[in-house]
């Protein structure tokens, strides 16, 4: 793998992005703030206090991952596959000096980097409102940057084995919606059964949400297990997305 021709795949991807990024941008970012509204305002007016926070100070900082988690998700899921099947552009890419282990490299990068990017927008969005209490939650960003190339390799993993774009409803109903619900955005998860507890240790977004909370309150350093769980779970799942997408690609 060269990282320069893998950047050169990234910048083909943000050239794109900067001539459509006003629909992208309406996308990723209405849906968080829809969110926060309904669950902070709405939800709010019964459940007044969380671990000693406003309700929708509790949940502000989990729209910061849940944001920058559906913005990797998308890119590398289903604009991906777009790519790779109907426009044919991995095909025009892999016929220049660029390699697969380049092509995905680039593809990773690029999710990643939209997932660090969508999780500012929120921030600041969020920041604005007065629902962060520390500036310290610009730490967050290399996190985002980290947890972004997490969720870009498994949606690279599953797009080397899904059948056809319609299978894309499974990856989400089955997989990413209870990732999103049970990963302590809107709830804790001190109250629920011990198994499901011990489930949500697993899932990267739980550990986000951790960080985006603890960083937006101005206590950086009380989560240094959760960074250090999302650092080699990147490294754990990285070679996967090169070896499986290899062999989807290569026939």
């Amino acid at each position: 793998m060269n990282l320069r021709r893998a950047f050169r795949v990234w910048q083909r991807n943000f050239t794109v992005f900067t001539k459509l990024y006003k629909s992208s941008l309406a996308l990723n970012f209405a849906e968080p703030i829809v969110y926060l509204w309904a669950m902070g305002l709405g939800l709010g007016a019964y459940v007044k206090e969380i671990h000693g926070m406003p309700y929708i100070n509790f949940i502000a900082p989990g729209m910061i991952a849940s944001s920058s988690m559906f913005a990797a998700v998308y890119e590398c899921s289903y604009g991906t596959f777009v790519r790779m099947t109907f426009q044919k552009t991995f095909d025009a890419i892999l016929a220049t000096p660029v390699n697969i282990y380049d092509l995905v490299a680039g593809e990773l990068m690029w999710g990643a980097f939209k997932s660090m990017l969508y999780g500012l927008i929120i921030m600041i969005v969020i920041s604005g409102f007065g629902l962060v209490d520390s500036a310290a939650v610009i730490a967050a960003l290399p996190v985002l940057f980290i947890s972004g190339i997490i969720f870009a390799e498994i949606s690279m993993i599953f797009v080397s084995v899904v059948p056809g774009i319609d299978s894309f409803n499974y990856f989400f109903t089955l997989f990413m919606t209870p990732m999103f619900l049970f990963s302590g955005i809107f709830f804790p998860l001190d109250n629920l059964p011990p198994l499901v507890a011990k489930i949500a240790y697993l899932i990267p977004l739980y550990h986000l949400v951790n960080i985006c909370r603890s960083f937006s309150q101005g206590n950086v350093m009380v989560v240094w297990q959760d960074m250090l769980w999302l650092l080699v779970v990147a490294v754990v799942l990285a070679p996967f997305p090169f070896r499986m997408m290899k062999k989807r690609i290569v026939k």
